[in-house]
């Protein structure tokens, strides 16, 4: 082959790399483009309301999942989950909720998934504040448990039932961590506030124990306990231990009224066992 002919057939295959890549480069720019443009998925059938605290001078999101038929059927009321740390578990707890109605293990729920308004809120810090019953050196603003429960009951609820059709008589409250401390403190400083609790994880260690000695201050004041409470933890976190303690505590005391189940979601540790065990938690709560 000649000179002149290798070189024209060169130029030929640079040219088409050439073009070829000019394409590319131009289709990817058009997806970028149209990604840009392309809405978010919702959940749907949720709304979201904000709301400013009088009582913990915070400012709430507040994710609200209505039942399918909610619209349709304007005379029903509904039950109504109120979820701590809705940043995280709202979306988890849509699909459980999903599942579980469909199958007729449980009646359709509203939920009410609580978390922090503002641009980029700091959950971690926030919550520790929120849902914690004493304050301690190591986490600023901490110990603000009371305030945040009277921003449920004087501020939330209201705000719930005067805007959606809920059944006052079934509220239920849940949460994780810090947020599952919260419910036992919310059970045993006014249990009748919500007719049923999970409490998942509960930092019951927390505070040198804090919540050992709330719950013994109320053995000693009551004989009664009319919840139902599902308390779980995870095998393999290092909760188990304080948790299981703590579920033996509860037994000992044997509080008349009191439903309790409890659970060690195996093969789980902190986080991970909150599928099964919100799963297991609303059959619970939620099953007459």
């Amino acid at each position: 082959m000649g000179k002149k002919q290798t070189a024209s057939k060169l130029f030929l295959i640079t040219n088409c790399i050439v073009f070829c890549l000019m394409i590319n480069a131009s289709a990817q720019e058009k997806v970028k483009a149209s990604n840009a443009s392309l809405p978010e998925v919702p959940i749907l059938g949720s709304q979201l309301r904000t709301i400013e605290s009088v009582n913990t001078d915070r400012t709430y999101d507040i994710y609200i999942r209505r039942p399918s038929n909610y619209q349709s059927d304007k005379k029903h009321t509904y039950p109504v989950l109120y979820l701590l740390d809705g940043q995280w578990d709202f979306k988890l707890l849509d699909s459980i909720i999903g599942g579980l109605y469909y199958d007729k293990f449980v009646p359709d729920i509203i939920v009410v998934g609580i978390t922090y308004s503002g641009d980029n809120p700091d959950y971690e810090a926030l919550r520790a504040m929120d849902y914690t019953q004493v304050s301690v050196r190591s986490i600023s603003g901490s110990g603000d448990a009371a305030k945040f429960l009277s921003f449920l009951k004087e501020e939330l609820f209201p705000f719930m039932e005067a805007n959606y059709r809920t059944d006052t008589s079934r509220r239920m409250l849940m949460g994780s961590s810090f947020g599952g401390l919260f419910t036992l403190y919310a059970m045993l400083t006014e249990p009748d506030l919500f007719s049923g609790y999970v409490a998942a994880s509960p930092a019951v260690s927390y505070a040198n124990g804090a919540m050992f000695d709330q719950e013994a201050e109320y053995a000693k004041q009551h004989q009664e306990l009319p919840v139902k409470l599902y308390l779980l933890v995870g095998e393999l976190e290092g909760l188990n231990k304080p948790v299981k303690k703590f579920m033996e505590v509860l037994k000992e005391h044997d509080y008349k009224g009191l439903e309790m189940k409890t659970q060690i979601v195996q093969g789980e540790g902190h986080a991970s066992n909150k599928p099964e065990g919100y799963n297991r938690g609303l059959r619970f709560i939620l099953q007459k």
